[in-house]
């Protein structure tokens, strides 16, 4: 019989430019994960490599199966027994790259993956501008892959900020949702926190994000913060900006509960919206 009770760890990284330090870098705190009781491990978006310049990322990207961070991470998941989620490495597609996630099972085989549907296009008032829709082809599928204890919705970074995305993934049956994430520190000090346990107490789930952190070699800055909230909407663990390894213990029992107690999936109900005009919209429009 399944336990409804396991141990979630989010690997916190400071990912580079240099892939394969990056892959070893997520062996290690995935293995580190494992040595403290976890079950299941993520890492975050961007694991194998963090670079801005467009050219030298198509360099040193290739195609899914000669990717050496999948394959390192399916090794270590076979050899701990462990479920192991990569938030995301870039995947060569043709003239663009796809972000995609990955998760595998404590075989060591890829059971799902997904692309990063929602792409960071926008201009700070820092001064900073983003352009993923340059380099990155967008996902058109949401993902809900069986895990030992449910079903995890796979998301990515950005999409945290679509709401209708974690209800439709809840809807068709996940009790664990994911957006592990490269967030900007400036985007993540305003809103990483809120959006997260928003997404929790929406959908009565566990949000588990693993996140990039601190200054990169690329010159961007991210957040961290890495977090497992409950579907209350509690912290349950919750990083810095350094890199490391941060677990919760999760009782599936707790989806469920929060669920029966406030049964928002259970009470949406379809609706129309209505504009209304203004009187004086009106006298004009008959004028």
């Amino acid at each position: 019989m399944t336990s409804t009770r396991f141990t979630a760890a989010c690997v916190q990284m400071r990912s580079g430019r240099d892939v394969l330090k990056n892959r070893d870098d997520a062996v290690a705190l995935v293995r580190e994960a494992a040595s403290q009781g976890a079950h299941f491990a993520q890492t975050p978006e961007m694991t194998s490599l963090v670079c801005r310049d467009r050219a030298e990322l198509f360099d040193k990207v290739g195609p899914e199966a000669q990717d050496p961070v999948l394959a390192a991470l399916r090794e270590v998941a076979r050899e701990k027994g462990i479920v192991v989620q990569i938030g995301s490495i870039a995947v060569k597609e043709g003239d663009k790259v796809a972000n995609r996630a990955f998760l595998i099972d404590r075989d060591g085989e890829v059971t799902a993956s997904y692309d990063k549907v929602h792409l960071y296009d926008v201009d700070l008032p820092n001064g900073e501008s983003w352009r993923e829709s340059a380099t990155y082809t967008g996902g058109s599928s949401a993902v809900a892959a069986e895990i030992p204890w449910g079903h995890l919705g796979m998301t990515i970074c950005y999409d945290v900020r679509f709401a209708a995305l974690y209800k439709a993934l809840a809807e068709n049956g996940a009790s664990f949702l994911s957006a592990p994430a490269a967030f900007t520190r400036q985007t993540g000090e305003a809103h990483w926190h809120v959006l997260h346990r928003a997404r929790a107490i929406e959908t009565g789930s566990f949000m588990i994000s693993a996140a990039q952190g601190g200054l990169h070699e690329d010159g961007r800055e991210t957040y961290g913060h890495s977090l497992i909230v409950d579907p209350w909407g509690r912290v349950l663990a919750e990083g810095g900006t350094e890199p490391g390894v941060f677990l919760a213990e999760i009782d599936t029992a707790l989806v469920a509960d929060v669920r029966g107690r406030i049964p928002t999936l259970k009470n949406a109900r379809p609706f129309k919206v209505e504009v209304v005009p203004t009187i004086e919209t009106d006298r004009a429009a008959s004028a």
